[in-house]
């Protein structure tokens, strides 16, 4: 960030950054050695929050089975199992991802490829 110039009314401030587009949406990309906030993965968190909510929904009773959650969800079963792993995170990871301190490499894609059940397994490869 660079002041430009100032006046008793105006402060002109350049802040150099990029807009870049993911996923469809455009978001600011500022250099490198700049400090960062980070922002949740909102499909990550999204997911995660359905997975707890099946969870439940399972360990309560309402539902006996997987097949019978997913056809009242309308979505494929192998679907459905495949988030409801999620569940299964070491909850440093999980903390990690709602707060926005999820590495790159934690897309939803990588998530619901089949880990570690170990906690401190999961953590070596989230590495």
């Amino acid at each position: 960030m660079k002041v430009i110039t100032q006046s008793s009314d105006v402060v002109t401030v350049q802040v150099p950054f990029r807009i870049v587009k993911r996923g469809g949406r455009k978001e600011m990309q500022v250099p490198a050695g700049a400090p960062r906030q980070r922002k949740p993965d909102s499909t990550v968190v999204k997911a995660l929050g359905r997975a707890f909510r099946w969870k439940t929904m399972l360990d309560s009773g309402e539902f006996a089975t997987i097949g019978d959650l997913a056809a009242h969800e309308r979505i494929a079963p192998t679907y459905m199992t495949r988030v409801l792993r999620l569940t299964l995170l070491e909850p440093e990871i999980v903390e990690g991802i709602v707060s926005g301190d999820n590495p790159n490499s934690l897309d939803l894609r990588t998530l619901l490829e089949p880990f570690p059940v170990i906690w401190a397994l999961q953590f070596q490869q989230r590495g």
